[in-house]
């Protein structure tokens, strides 16, 4: 777990993209005289990843996640900056380096519509050379993590969401890839197919080691998959480090829900200060208090009030790292 397997350094990406102004003239001028504006999409950013970790990388839309995978994956070249991933330089698309890693990206696909999944996977086995031993020892032990077997014969666009992407999956991973790159693996699927990639992707990286880099929007993605978080907004680095030490930075409060004996209105609750009611319905209510005086404020709660149960909790991930897509800072 020492061996590092990606090392970033000062990475960058900007996009000279061009400019079209509104208006006729305007449309003709640009043809001869195009306007191009700078964009960065990644900005100077630094990480490192050890062997078989399997790390979230999050952030709004727009923060550069994608551009950042498509760089250690080799697809685009960085503007600056020195990546080396299993040693290698990504894009310089050796061969050698090609068969060591894998990229699964929620909207694309890469198998082929009209023909069942197990003739995709056959012309990959020959694409990466897989002895056909291997070949048939690595699938049939993805298909039994994926539970898959009865979606091998079907035509790929016979396949729903879910079952296209067990498809993807198995795919990349027919050749056993020391690094996966994760793009929004579970985008679209139902809560069920969700939980099922997520348990599959755990026991993956547990039995085989696979280093992962996991992004999505699905913070239960995350939480279920990645001890380790690195935080990317509008393309700089924010935050790298255990995702519940994230939780702890960026939330200065906690939840305490209460049940009580017995049915009382928030304006007849004896609260203590920097107690605040943020949901109340029947008997139940919900309290927000400073992370700092938690246990003071939960010991008053006990001794004012008719409390059936209590619990203490911090506040949904979803809400806390919303603060820093909306604000922009930690």
């Amino acid at each position: 777990m020492n061996d590092l397997h990606i090392q970033v350094r000062n990475l960058s990406k900007t996009y000279r993209v061009p400019i079209r102004p509104e208006g006729l003239r305007a449309s003709l001028r640009s043809l001869v005289r195009p306007i191009r504006e700078d964009v960065p999409a990644v900005k100077d950013i630094s990480f490192s990843v050890s062997a078989g970790e399997m790390v979230g990388f999050i952030g709004p839309n727009g923060a550069g996640k994608t551009t950042t995978l498509k760089m250690l994956s080799g697809l685009i070249h960085p503007t600056s900056g020195e990546v080396s991933v299993l040693g290698y330089q990504p894009w310089k698309r050796q061969a050698d380096y090609l068969r060591r890693i894998s990229i699964v990206m929620g909207n694309k696909s890469q198998m082929l519509w009209d023909i069942p999944p197990m003739d995709s996977f056959r012309v990959l086995s020959e694409i990466y050379s897989v002895p056909p031993v291997e070949f048939k020892q690595t699938l049939d032990e993805i298909i039994d993590l994926l539970d898959m077997r009865e979606l091998l014969a079907k035509p790929v666009r016979n396949l729903s969401l879910g079952e296209r992407m067990k498809c993807e999956l198995a795919a990349s991973l027919l050749y056993r890839p020391a690094v996966l790159f994760l793009d929004e693996p579970t985008l679209g699927l139902d809560v069920s197919m969700q939980l099922r990639l997520r348990k599959f992707l755990a026991d993956y990286n547990r039995r085989s080691g696979v280093t992962v880099i996991l992004t999505s929007h699905y913070m239960a993605d995350v939480t279920a998959l990645c001890p380790r978080v690195i935080l990317i907004h509008n393309g700089s680095l924010m935050f790298d480090g255990e995702l519940a030490s994230l939780g702890r930075k960026l939330s200065p409060y906690k939840l305490v829900r209460l049940t009580l004996l017995e049915e009382r209105p928030p304006e007849k609750l004896d609260l203590p200060n920097g107690a605040d009611v943020t949901a109340f319905e029947g008997q139940s209510l919900s309290v927000r208090v400073p992370r700092t005086k938690a246990p003071e404020i939960t010991a008053k709660l006990l001794q004012s009030l008719p409390v059936a149960d209590l619990t203490v909790e911090d506040p949904p991930l979803e809400a806390v790292i919303d603060r820093i897509y909306t604000g922009g800072s930690l």
